[in-house]
């Protein structure tokens, strides 16, 4: 699917490159910017940790309290099958409105008692045999299947970010000593480090994630 935070067409005009390269190659730039830009960006999304299928329903596991409710459409993705897709919430624990009961208990290795802080279940229906709980490592996403809120693939400051951090990705792959040292000593900091994001923060500053602004 070809990014939408920056276009290709955006990228070609910003570099003066004409039609030097095929779209398919500058889009790869302009796909790099969007997924780094979006991991900054605030969603309705969760971890998922843990995952397991039992008589046809599936239980998800997610590191936050109570997000969802029944009812809601949610989309989960990088967890497998058959949890990847979107999906209508059947149940959820800590119980929710339309939730009275959800047997989790027998399947989740933690009593009632011990079901620990800081996590909550989804279910949902599914067509598929049964698969014992399992950790999902590195952890899979849980998000409204539906748009809501804010559209960042409109939004002037996240998609002017996007462009200024698809341009470095692509000088970086295009000039060999951008991490070097100019004839004059003046030190050049390696385009592709931890200052990438820094530079278009004052872009972004009004739509950072709360969740990753620890310490």
């Amino acid at each position: 699917m070809a990014a939408t935070y920056v276009t290709v067409a955006e990228l070609r005009s910003a570099l003066g490159i004409g039609s030097l390269y095929d779209d398919s190659t500058l889009d790869q730039a302009c796909q790099a910017a969007e997924d780094i830009v979006k991991g900054q960006l605030w969603f309705n999304s969760y971890p998922v940790v843990g995952v397991g299928t039992y008589s046809n329903t599936s239980f998800v596991v997610i590191s936050a309290n109570p997000a969802f409710v029944t009812g809601q459409s949610v989309t989960i993705s990088d967890c497998g099958a058959p949890y990847n897709g979107t999906h209508t919430i059947t149940g959820t624990y800590p119980w929710t409105a339309g939730s009275s009961s959800m047997p989790w208990y027998p399947y989740w290795p933690y009593s009632r008692s011990q079901f620990p802080y800081g996590f909550s279940i989804i279910q949902f229906s599914v067509t598929s045999s049964d698969e014992n709980y399992h950790l999902i490592i590195p952890y899979g996403k849980v998000a409204v299947g539906t748009a809501t809120g804010i559209d960042y693939s409109v939004t002037p400051a996240i998609r002017e970010a996007s462009l200024e951090v698809a341009i470095d990705i692509w000088q970086s792959r295009q000039q060999s000593n951008a991490g070097g040292v100019s004839p004059d000593g003046t030190m050049s900091p390696y385009r592709m480090g931890n200052t990438l994001i820094a530079r278009v923060r004052g872009l972004l500053a009004p739509y950072l994630s709360p969740r990753g602004m620890v310490g």
